[in-house]
């Protein structure tokens, strides 16, 4: 009987730590929580402005809140389904993709009949009775970090056959968000208090008739199996240099690739850009469309200085507004950045070990496609904190490193370039020494 207790008790147990590995092995992957920018989201808030005869007219805007996450072209891409039969009658600043079925309607036809519609940020250039504030950049939208004046997209929706009033207006539901690509998941409406409103002359508040907001997370796992970057290493000390892990963002693109100054690769048309933004990447042993090299470069005797360049393989993407952050423990000590600006990171406010890297405007906040110009480079130096400073081990090379907002692969620990007298044994040696010992032993 004690035997079968102990049995179905251990069993118990097994099943538990099988149940507490399986869920944080599902949360660890498709959790939208990034330790780097823990409370990064984008936030859609819609405030109703005015009530219609059938409906409302709302003010809907986007705020990137994502520190070093921006939405690159071709833009953003907004979904939901309606509690009702709601429809959109006229658009201001952005514009649905599909009309859908309007044919019972006689007189005024709406913009959008579709139960569910898809929402697109204008073209810059558009006539100025089609614009509305913060709108009309191809849904291009800055990370907060780098830019928050121009991490907000907005447009204005009038919509029909709803409610007219506060309990009586169904929120939407079911809300999908593509930046361009997928990775994000938003959570339900929710209606908070009305937004307040501040006059030109700022003498006088107003405030919306109702407010609702939706927040979406991104998950790197959840928009692709395989990172989209990789990163090298190399130092002044070791000639070695460590590259990018052999199909670091994975080899599915190999058989599509184009060798670097081949025919093909300077055909014409070759870095036009497809509508699903399928790379064309050129053929590297790591097949990543874009490539972080960390070069320990000098080492002074108070300060040390690094050299980072970047490296687009992509023939059909420039990446504009770029972003590079860095995790490093000297990061808490930067004394000069060379041709990039900087700006620190603190996720959290005891650690400083977090620092984000991106173009200067008009200079080199393109990053060009893969070619002569698809590069850019910069110098950091940062001062020593002589407790902790070391060549060894590995020391000095990043603990992460992301691009536009994707966490890159990085080699093992035991490839970084080593210092010359801190090398790893060489194991010929050792078993040389070994079986040495032991013949010693039997001829005793």
């Amino acid at each position: 009987m004690e035997l079968l207790c102990n049995s179905e008790g251990k069993n118990y147990y097994q099943r538990f730590a099988l149940l507490v590995v399986t869920l944080f092995v599902v949360f660890s992957h498709t959790g939208a929580f990034d330790p780097l920018d823990p409370t990064g989201n984008v936030t859609i808030k819609w405030d109703v402005m005015s009530w219609a005869a059938d409906g409302y007219v709302a003010s809907v805007t986007m705020s990137n809140f994502q520190m070093f996450r921006h939405i690159n072209t071709p833009g953003w891409t907004l979904g939901w389904s309606w509690a009702k039969k709601e429809v959109i009658w006229s658009m201001v600043g952005a514009q649905t993709t599909e009309q859908g079925d309007c044919s019972k309607f006689k007189g005024n036809i709406p913009h959008c009949c579709m139960r569910s519609p898809v929402v697109v940020d204008l073209l810059p250039g558009v006539p100025y009775n089609q614009q509305f504030s913060n709108c009309c950049k191809g849904g291009v939208v800055a990370a907060w970090g780098q830019d928050p004046s121009a991490a907000v997209s907005a447009f204005q929706v009038s919509v029909g056959l709803a409610g007219t009033s506060n309990k009586t207006v169904k929120l939407p539901k079911n809300f999908t968000l593509l930046g361009p690509g997928p990775g994000y998941t938003c959570g339900p409406a929710k209606v908070v208090p009305s937004t307040v409103f501040l006059t030109a002359d700022k003498r006088r508040k107003t405030q919306a008739l109702m407010t609702w907001n939706v927040t979406c997370t991104y998950s790197q796992f959840l928009a692709s199996k395989h990172p989209s970057c990789c990163v090298s290493l190399s130092s002044f000390y070791n000639d070695t240099i460590t590259p990018c892990p052999n199909c670091a963002c994975g080899c599915h693109n190999k058989g599509s690739c184009i060798v670097s100054d081949s025919k093909q690769a300077h055909r014409k048309g070759v870095n036009t850009p497809r509508k699903d933004n399928t790379p064309l990447l050129q053929c590297t042993h790591h097949m990543c469309p874009v490539r972080v090299h960390w070069h320990v470069k000098i080492n002074y005797k108070d300060y040390w200085r690094v050299k980072i360049a970047v490296t687009n393989f992509n023939y059909r993407m420039n990446y504009t507004q770029w972003t590079l952050v860095a995790q490093h423990p000297n990061l808490d000590n930067v004394t000069q950045v060379f041709s990039f600006d900087y700006k620190p990171l603190v996720p959290y406010e005891s650690i400083n070990d977090t620092g984000m890297f991106y173009g200067m405007k008009y200079y080199n906040d393109l990053l060009m496609e893969a070619g002569p110009s698809g590069n850019i480079q910069s110098e950091v130096l940062m001062r020593k904190n002589k407790d902790t400073f070391t060549l060894k081990q590995g020391w000095a090379f990043p603990r992460k490193v992301y691009f536009n907002g994707e966490e890159c692969m990085l080699p093992q620990p035991d490839q970084y370039p080593y210092l010359p007298n801190s090398g790893p044994a060489n194991s010929i040696t050792i078993l040389t020494m070994v079986v040495s010992g032991i013949f010693a032993l039997l001829v005793i």
